[in-house]
């Protein structure tokens, strides 16, 4: 098995102190978490490939972190929990977890659970970088570069771009993006027009003519190559497809060559 890169978020210290040694005996690289602030920021700031969560953390709130961890990130999840009853294990599943261990377990029984992850995470290694025409996010390091020369992105504002690009061109409302970039915040959701507008200005050549982040009239905005389609548009080529004809919906985020964005 390849060396992982591990949070390990636990509450118990002396458990949290068994594990990282553990692992790191195995030669993975692992980052120790003991709340859910501390895991959220390690989460922010690190190519993190699998989140070791242990499911009580913080009162249960290892559940919340497990969803928005699930949305945020491409990384495997293995939860850890005293509760093994078949709700509790559904709940975490449900939650976005990939495998669930039951308190106490041995170190045998958590190495094979690790190896199954492990196997999984070669099936489907996701892709590195991201290239939207001069623009290139490396998904690793959480890093953008604009024409090869690199753009000091904010936590917050890394953020929301991920979640304008996992989009895949559709509109996100100023709501939606709120709550899916920062979940804990409690900002008013026109905040997002202000990190919308720091956005622009780094990474469009124009900010008062954007080509890659689009405002989408009444609804919030869109990251793509191409402009957004009017919404009358889309209505139209939605019944459309209904009916079987008619003009197909063009895919967005696509280039005007008709080449998709690249992914490695």
């Amino acid at each position: 098995m390849q060396p992982l890169h591990i949070l390990l978020a636990e509450g118990n210290p002396h458990l949290r102190s068994l594990l990282c040694w553990h692992l790191q005996q195995a030669g993975h690289q692992v980052w120790a978490a003991e709340t859910l602030r501390q895991a959220k920021t390690l989460l922010q700031h690190q190519p993190i490939h699998l989140l070791i969560l242990d499911a009580e953390l913080s009162n249960r709130g290892g559940l919340q972190l497990c969803r928005w961890a699930h949305r945020q990130y491409d990384l495997l999840i293995l939860l850890l929990s005293h509760r093994g009853s078949e709700a509790d294990i559904i709940a975490g599943l449900e939650a976005g977890a990939d495998d669930y261990l039951t308190k106490p377990f041995s170190m045998q029984l958590l190495d094979a659970h690790l190896l199954a992850l492990a196997r999984r995470r070669q099936r489907h290694i996701p892709p590195t970088f991201l290239q939207y025409g001069d623009l290139k996010i490396d998904l690793v390091q959480r890093r953008v570069a604009l024409a090869g020369e690199g753009i000091d992105l904010t936590p917050q504002e890394f953020s929301l771009l991920m979640v304008l690009v996992q989009a895949d061109g559709d509109p996100v409302s100023r709501l939606e993006l709120l709550e899916r970039a920062w979940p804990d915040s409690t900002d008013n959701p026109r905040t997002v027009d202000t990190h919308i507008l720091s956005l622009r200005k780094k990474l469009e050549r124009d900010p008062r003519q954007p080509s890659l982040i689009h405002t989408v009239r009444n609804v919030g905005y869109c990251f793509g190559l191409s402009p957004p389609l009017l919404q009358e548009q889309k209505t139209l080529s939605a019944a459309a497809g209904d009916s079987g004809s008619g003009p197909q919906r063009q895919r967005r985020g696509v280039a005007a060559s008709g080449k998709a964005p690249t992914k490695e």
